[in-house]
């Protein structure tokens, strides 16, 4: 909760009755302002240190003797582990996980010079992959969200050497990342750690295409996969936040083909054997609707109406209808959920993506066959009109709410002992 919520708000609560004034204390107590300046600036001074020291022996590290510079790398990894577990346990988490990172770091740069040091050449992952075991054991151990964005990076970084130094994708590289950190994720969800994962596995994914020269609407299978994993998710927000990367990455797609697919040139890019395809979209789907079924979220299933494969269509006029049709029925899908849940979020971002397909439909299809002024004026009573009837809803819901406590209490006798005072009892 942030602090400065609570110093403009608590004292509004005071003086409606809904806390006393000694636990508005209590509340500003358990949010000190200088808690999160004390939790940053240990992790940025020692980043910097680190980075000084290193900037000072890699100007030099030519001239080093080979055993001076195995020790200063054995002392500099061993020292950070060493800090980051003293630190810990004198009760400073963030300043102690700050150096155990900053280890694991100097861990694969360890690896990496150790290797130039003693010219040896690797034809394969290996060495790499002992940086991805380190990082994701470390998360298990210390149960750190810096250790497992830290370790996702890793994983990125290792893939993409060997996609483009390599020529070979590493799968026990993709399946430490998916399976060690997956089942970390699922134990221990939260917005920042499900989002990052998602990207990364993401970013993997992608050069899984690449490297097996697939057509890269392949790439929507194991990312429909991550989303799916999203719904079993037991935490709401967890899983949500799983979700989003895979959903934005679909929506791109529709929004550029709605875009740009004007000609079938896009036909020996876009278009894998179809009945393979959908066999595997439908597998993603399946795994999906039941998991959405098992948590009670089966209103989010239209969001899955963006990966519907309308580039099997001829390009032109057929494809941009079916595209913008997908985009409109997406972006409503959206501004229901979002009015039934009175969440004034989803609402903003449905309205977004309404005024998007609505820009996409001007320009593909209305620049030659409208005016422009009565397009706008369509829009424009089309947005008024959606406004009308999300504010006339709103406004029912509200009238059925009952009136909160604070508020029926506000018509009871109140004496000098407090904000309201306890309704008379009768003698016997």
């Amino acid at each position: 909760m942030s602090r400065k919520f609570l110093d403009t708000e608590s004292s509004g609560w005071v003086t409606d009755g809904l806390i006393s004034e000694a636990q508005r204390q209590k509340l500003l107590a358990r949010y000190p302002p200088e808690a999160q300046a004390l939790g940053l600036l240990p992790i940025l001074g020692s980043l910097l240190v680190g980075l000084s020291g290193l900037s000072v022996v890699a100007a030099n590290w030519q001239g080093l003797p080979t055993a001076l510079r195995l020790a200063l790398l054995l002392g500099s990894l061993l020292g950070s582990y060493g800090a980051g577990a003293y630190f810990l346990r004198r009760g400073n988490p963030d300043l102690g996980h700050g150096l155990i990172g900053l280890g694991l770091i100097l861990f694969g740069a360890s690896i990496i010079l150790v290797s130039q040091l003693y010219q040896l050449v690797g034809y394969d992952a290996s060495g790499l992959l002992a940086w991805v075991v380190a990082g994701v054991a470390l998360s298990y151990v210390y149960g750190s969200r810096l250790l497992v964005l830290l370790t996702v990076l890793i994983g990125a970084a290792v893939q993409t050497y060997c996609v483009e130094s390599l020529g070979i994708f590493s799968y026990v590289t993709a399946w430490l990342v998916a399976a060690g950190l997956g089942y970390y994720w699922w134990r221990r969800p939260d917005a920042v750690t499900s989002t990052v994962l998602a990207v990364g596995l993401l970013w993997q994914a992608g050069l899984l295409i690449i490297v097996l020269h697939s057509k890269i609407t392949w790439f929507f299978v194991p990312a429909m996969a991550i989303y799916a994993a999203g719904d079993w998710q037991p935490n709401r927000a967890g899983g949500r936040a799983l979700q989003v990367p895979p959903l934005v990455a679909a929506y791109l797609f529709m929004f550029g083909l709605a875009i740009f697919g004007e000609t079938d040139a896009y036909a020996n890019i876009l278009r894998p054997p179809l009945l393979p395809y959908l066999a595997a979209l439908a597998a993603m789907l399946a795994v999906s609707v039941a998991g959405k079924r098992a948590r009670g979220r089966l209103a989010s299933l239209p969001e899955w109406l963006l990966l519907l494969p309308g580039f099997y269509l001829p390009g032109g006029l057929p494809l941009a209808v079916a595209t913008l049709v997908v985009l409109y029925a997406h972006a409503g899908s959206v501004l229901a959920r979002a009015n039934r849940d009175q969440d004034s979020e989803q609402l903003t971002i449905g309205a977004v993506l309404f005024v998007a397909a609505t820009a996409v439909a001007y320009f593909k299809l209305t620049w030659g066959f409208m005016d422009k002024s009565l397009f706008f004026l369509v829009g424009g009573v089309l947005l008024l009109g959606l406004s009308w009837y999300l504010r006339r809803r709103n406004a029912q819901v509200l009238a059925t709410v009952p009136p909160p406590v604070a508020q029926q209490a506000d018509n009871l006798p109140t004496s000098n002992d407090g904000p309201a005072a306890a309704a008379p009892t009768h003698n016997s």
